[in-house]
């Protein structure tokens, strides 16, 4: 595909509506579980990074769950986001961070992984995807740590928090769900960002944990992520346009010069019938008769 005629996945969006429309229809049909079935392999048939870090996910909780206690918390604290790891040592734990969970088996991140994750994968591409996820995580967790310094030089909270553990996908999660707002189009854009930023923020009030505003600073950078990219993208369109119609200008044929006016041919009087017969002239005779002088 030419880049003349590539439209950028951040404009591909859908109607709600019209996708509910579908949805009762595809129900109406026989064969709803197999149909579903292969919709869900046809799905994760082109969401490779979704399914690599669920895979992931499952691979690390089944380590915790054959180490011990002491060392499964120690590989915790090793990898979590704290404020003293990442005073020691961010670039590891930004990325060890985001591959385990800790507690039991992660059912919740697992299956939101390989369902809205997978979702928003087939729509951005891996690599948009996973760009977004990275941000999301990374951002969130800067933003987190910074506010932790900043109270514990206040002495606003304990000295513990510094060692708490904060690991796991919840903030690339957040940063999806965000960007996903920009699927939708028309008012469900705005129902489902609004629905979101309510929920986050009530979970802020109401926990006010720093894995609480975690969760809402990555909702707000996917957000921020989704709005930059629509932006760029209707740029970027109007720059095709704009190239595409100087192209066609330029390959137009130049305009010919102006022919000058042809002059009417000049009509020459049709002579008159008495004209048109020729007159018959009289021959001189050069007899001469007898008796004349000769001159």
């Amino acid at each position: 595909m030419s880049l003349a005629t590539y439209e950028p996945p951040w404009l591909r969006t859908v109607d709600i509506g019209d996708e509910i429309r579908g949805l009762a229809a595809w129900w109406g049909r026989p064969q709803r579980l197999r149909r579903a079935l292969a919709a869900y392999h046809d799905l994760l048939a082109v969401t490779p990074a979704s399914i690599a870090y669920a895979f992931t996910l499952f691979v690390t909780w089944w380590t915790l769950r054959g180490a011990s206690d002491i060392v499964g918390r120690r590989l915790i604290l090793s990898a979590s986001t704290n404020l003293r790891n990442m005073q020691r040592d961010p670039i590891q734990v930004l990325v060890a961070s985001a591959f385990w969970t800790d507690g039991g088996f992660p059912w919740s991140h697992i299956l939101i992984l390989l369902t809205l994750m997978a979702l928003a994968e087939r729509w951005l591409g891996s690599l948009r995807w996973i760009l977004v996820v990275a941000c999301g995580h990374v951002g969130a967790t800067w933003l987190t740590v910074l506010g932790i310094a900043h109270k514990m030089d206040k002495h606003l909270i304990p000295l513990r928090v510094a060692l708490a553990s904060d690991v796991g996908p919840s903030y690339g999660i957040s940063a999806i769900l965000g960007v996903l707002a920009f699927r939708l189009r028309g008012r469900a854009r705005l129902i489902w960002a609004a629905g979101l930023l309510i929920y986050y923020a009530f979970e802020v009030w109401h926990g006010r944990t720093f894995t609480d505003y975690g969760h809402f600073f990555a909702l707000v950078i996917g957000l921020l992520l989704g709005l930059i990219a629509v932006a760029a993208s209707h740029r970027l369109v109007a720059l095709q346009r704009r190239k595409a119609l100087a192209r066609a200008h330029s390959a137009a044929p130049e305009s010919a010069p102006p022919q000058p006016e042809a002059v009417p041919n000049q009509v020459e009087p049709v002579p008159s019938r008495a004209e048109a017969v020729p007159k018959r002239t009289e021959p001189v005779s050069t007899r001469i008769e007898p008796g004349a002088n000769p001159t």
